[in-house]
């Protein structure tokens, strides 16, 4: 289903308008504004998986689905996903939540008393339930749900995962790492001394790449302390507001046993829904000529409901 839903997903071309909002660090996040027919519909932000963006078809065919259900999107771009290089040396990663905690600030205040509403794939979603987790109840009140989708909730978990043996994983492994490392080193060319090339270069783990960029561009003593302080299944039990996070057991990069089942069972605000099969972002149901898109729908009903649509 991974593969299946990453090369049949439709795409659909939605009018957006690109905003770019400046950050207090002096760096900028572009958002992409998708609006509903209707002018005061609650907004939902989707945040896009690890070197994904606003344009990715996942995120688009979430945005079309929550038009259909009466929401407006908000489309973010994590620094450096929009197309465009990020001013600072630093980039994005699993474990940092203060660029959406911006967003969501600004856009309580755009519009006060409107229903704010969070979702995230993948790293993505890993963001949202962090910060979530992380904050408790210092939100604004306008925040009212959120809802994940095949989150890596153990980040020292997935990377074993996906730095496993098997044809697949190196697929998987491979088509990130050639993006990150691409990435990473057009930061080198752009601030000397700020990551090894050579060590960019041969990282064919996200073990070795974690260690030798991730962590130190953000300020962690090295890829285990990364995994664990990033991670949002330890921040499940501060959560506060409802949160509904879709999970299928058969999730390559998600193994079964990095699924957060106790603090599920424990909080009343956290909603897990198991499926047996759907890859990661997948949950493809229907038919082969004629697909559904599960998650999604699902993911914009429980948002719908608690937006009091």
């Amino acid at each position: 289903m991974t593969v299946y839903a990453n090369l049949a997903r439709p795409h659909p071309q939605l009018l957006a308008t690109r905003q770019r909002w400046e950050l207090p660090d002096g760096d900028f996040v572009d958002v992409d504004r998708i609006a509903s027919p209707d002018p005061g519909a609650p907004m939902v932000v989707v945040c896009h998986g690890l070197e994904g963006s606003s344009t990715a078809g996942y995120v688009r065919a979430f945005a079309a689905e929550a038009r259909r259900g009466g929401l407006a999107v908000l489309a973010m771009n994590f620094r450096g996903c929009s197309g465009e290089p990020n001013r600072l040396p630093r980039l994005y990663h699993s474990g940092d939540t203060g660029d959406l905690w911006e967003v969501v600030r600004r856009l309580a205040a755009e519009r006060p008393g409107r229903p704010i509403l969070l979702a995230g794939y993948s790293l993505g979603g890993n963001v949202v339930a962090k910060l979530l987790g992380d904050r408790g109840d210092d939100l604004p009140a306008e925040l009212r749900a959120a809802a994940v989708i095949s989150v890596p909730f153990d980040l020292a978990a997935s990377a074993r995962a996906i730095d496993g043996p098997g044809f697949m994983a190196l697929v998987y492994r491979e088509r990130f790492l050639r993006r990150l490392r691409r990435k990473a080193l057009e930061k080198a060319r752009r601030f000397p001394g700020l990551v090894d090339r050579r060590a960019v270069r041969s990282a064919r783990s996200f073990a070795e790449f974690d260690e030798r960029v991730t962590a130190p561009i953000h300020g962690f003593a090295g890829a285990a302390d990364y995994w664990g302080r990033s991670s949002s299944g330890r921040t499940l039990p501060g959560v506060r507001r409802p949160l509904l996070a879709v999970a299928s057991l058969d999730d390559p990069m998600v193994p079964p046993e990095a699924l957060p089942r106790d603090a599920s069972a424990r909080s009343p605000s956290v909603t897990l829904e198991l499926q047996p099969t759907g890859g990661h972002v997948g949950f493809v149901s229907g038919t082969p000529w004629r697909p559904t898109w599960w998650a999604e729908r699902r993911a914009v009903e429980f948002l719908a409901e608690r937006a009091g649509l």
